[in-house]
């Protein structure tokens, strides 16, 4: 009784963790937003808003259909259901308080301040719901034999910059859909599979970019279906896929019942007529525009093709390693690099993206501190330019320096697996001086951009700066990932040869012996 009580972390020790979270997220709260006195659009806090107005006055066969009630061109709904179902509980709740705040018309551009109090809440609220608790969950069955690393780990993950910065700034609800995929990840941690596809295709239908985790998933339960018992096989199979066509089916049925709406949400799902990329986001495509203008050289039909073809070539390797030998360690490692090679060469990419990639990498911490701290603090640098036109400047630089703190306190608890495997000084030394050399790059360059005066003709240089520093990064981390789930979980050595040895056997049969001595001598 004793043991179990030492090796898990103390529940007040969580709460803590839990309040500092939460803390970081109200302080972040309290600045600027996306859109702020920015008509006639504003921004995303006016599109949330704006969803809860439409959901909770129109029937749910206009929510996706363009009318007189309905622009679209205003910030229509393009997120699959389940967000608008959360729209229309969030306005029904909004109406409730104040029915202004999402009055037909009248409410478009509200800036209330006992508003803006509400939408505020509501996030903090969704957040203590899912993705905080499964965060704490997910750490917790990890790494309960180590309760330091097990608090440390969490607090990591709770305290990741990107994320707060864009739900609890810029304003969005990515934790919604980022914790009901890692409800699924510690389903299928588990070993409750049918739960874990259930709970992603939730997220799934929450926000389309899931699918960036998509790729995992498929290949972590077909290969343990095509691992498990021949007799178990096709029962296994047959049971996840009821699970998820009959999940799908439930957050689309009330759009079964109209013609044509099917259709009409899928297209305003996938809206490819807005282009190979949004801004200057950090991926492949946009950092390579600076040489070679894709847009004006090739349609946009091949655009898509070129980017389908490159995505599913990159993704082959690791999800094919994971299809043959599915593990939990393997599957994490697959979630960072099938989202990064998303981000990185898919179609149509926001730099917001990027926290679906953060969120494997949280999971990593753990073992890979360095590693996934310099990615972290990377992910949340190619962000930077759109937290200044939010006002965002101080919480950056803020959250950025307490998870370095933070995540250097992790390090101390548990070395990094790449420095343990890498026992050369030198080696290590490089490693460190490269980081070093990168987030003095990285600060050098948000800092330039913040004092020196950009050309007239040129107003995006550090935007476009950033965004082809932070994608060179990408690009390094993507090959960093392949190196580990390739080489450092090798096969251990061939059983057969070890038993031809007699000396490897010796020691073996004495001290099954010596066992056998005791289990006479308590006798």
């Amino acid at each position: 009784m004793t043991t179990k009580t030492s090796s898990a972390a103390p529940i007040c020790e969580f709460l803590f963790v839990i309040v500092c979270a939460v803390l970081v997220r109200w302080f972040t709260s309290l600045g600027g937003y996306s859109g702020a006195g920015k008509p006639p659009m504003f921004g995303d806090f006016e599109a949330q808003r704006h969803w809860m107005e439409i959901t909770y006055n129109l029937p749910v066969k206009k929510w996706y259909h363009n009318s007189t009630d309905n622009d679209l061109m205003y910030w229509g709904l393009d997120y699959p259901p389940l967000t608008a179902y959360h729209s229309w509980i969030m306005g029904a709740i909004s109406h409730y308080i104040n029915p202004e705040w999402v009055a037909l018309y009248s409410s478009r551009g509200l800036e209330n301040p006992l508003h803006k109090l509400f939408m505020r809440y509501s996030v903090i609220f969704s957040d203590l719901l899912l993705y905080i608790p499964a965060v704490c969950l997910f750490m917790y069955h990890s790494y309960k034999k180590d309760s330091k690393k097990c608090l440390m780990s969490t607090a990591c993950a709770l305290i990741y910059p990107g994320l707060i910065l864009i739900d609890h700034g810029h304003f969005q609800y990515n934790c919604v859909s980022l914790g009901l995929a890692l409800w699924g990840i510690l389903a299928l941690a588990q070993d409750k599979d049918v739960l874990g596809a259930v709970a992603f295709i939730l997220a799934l239908c929450y926000k389309q970019m899931e699918l960036y985790h998509s790729w995992p998933f498929f290949c972590y339960l077909l290969g343990k279906c095509i691992s498990s018992k021949k007799e178990n096989r096709f029962l296994k199979l047959v049971r996840l896929t009821v699970a998820v066509l009959g999940t799908f089916c439930l957050c689309f049925l009330p759009f079964f019942k109209q013609k044509g709406s099917i259709f009409q949400v899928l297209h305003r799902l996938f809206p490819f007529e807005r282009g190979l990329y949004e801004d200057k986001v950090a991926n492949f495509w946009c950092s390579i525009s600076i040489f070679v203008k894709l847009k004006d050289m090739f349609p946009q039909k091949s655009l898509i093709y070129l980017c389908l073809s490159v995505t599913a070539v990159c993704l082959l390797p690791s999800g094919l390693n994971l299809l043959s030998r599915p593990a939990m360690s393997r599957f994490k490692l697959t979630l960072a690099s099938s989202s990064l090679i998303f981000f990185l060469f898919s179609y149509q990419v926001h730099e917001k993206s990027i926290l679906l990639v953060a969120l494997p990498f949280c999971l990593l911490l753990p073992n890979y501190p360095f590693l996934s701290f310099w990615f972290l603090h990377i992910s949340t640098l190619s962000m930077f330019p759109l937290l200044v036109k939010d006002g965002l400047i101080l919480q950056y630089f803020s959250c950025q320096a307490l998870f370095a703190l933070v995540v250097l306190m992790l390090n101390k608890v548990m070395p990094d697996q790449i420095s343990k495997k890498k026992s050369n000084s030198l080696f290590n030394w490089l490693l460190r001086s490269m980081m070093f050399l990168s987030i003095s790059g990285g600060l050098a360059l948000s800092i330039g951009s913040l004092v020196v005066e950009p050309p007239k003709d040129k107003p995006d240089l550090f935007a476009v700066f950033t965004a082809v520093y932070c994608c060179g990064h990408f690009l390094m981390f993507l090959i960093c990932l392949h190196y580990i789930q390739f080489t450092l979980d090798r096969p251990r050595s061939n059983p057969v040869k070890s038993n031809s040895s007699p000396r490897k056997n010796g020691p073996p049969e004495r001290k099954k012996a010596s066992d056998g001595h005791k289990k006479i001598k308590k006798h």
